[in-house]
């Protein structure tokens, strides 16, 4: 297996990347029975030199789902006829996942709303309290 191409800088080493065929399951006949198409990718995330710990935790954060209790992270692919085709579609998942993962978000900053914004507010909730207000029984009733 070769190294695995995230973007032009960014390269995931060979030496982290594991991958077994397995038998699929579901629909097929007998070739379901007979060949290990199903591809298990497996990348070793907290032995990974390739990425900083910062990626590391966005990349755990986003892989969840499919991280095993060793902390890699699992990808599993049998929607393809053949092994090889499933082992790209996964090397492909996989190097999305890290694209996303290398994106550092924006912080938040925090706003307050305008003086026109909540004076609309209380004028609405005047409006409402007041047809509540005309809804209820008077003591004339």
């Amino acid at each position: 297996m070769q190294a695995l191409l995230v973007t032009s800088s960014l390269s995931i080493p060979a030496s982290e990347l594991r991958w077994r065929a397995v038998r699929a399951s579901g629909p097929g006949g007998q070739n379901v029975n007979k060949v290990s198409t199903k591809v298990e990718l497996r990348f070793e995330l907290n032995e990974s030199e390739a990425l900083d710990d910062s990626v590391k935790v966005r990349l755990r954060r986003l892989a969840r789902g499919s991280l095993d209790a060793e902390g890699r992270i699992v990808i599993t692919c049998q929607t393809a006829r053949t092994q090889k085709q499933n082992l790209e579609q996964a090397r492909s998942l996989l190097a999305e996942t890290i694209q996303r993962a290398l994106v550092v978000p924006r912080k938040r900053r925090k706003t307050k709303p305008s003086a026109a914004a909540r004076a609309s507010r209380m004028r609405d909730k005047r409006h409402i309290a007041e047809k509540k207000q005309a809804r209820r029984a008077t003591s004339d009733d």
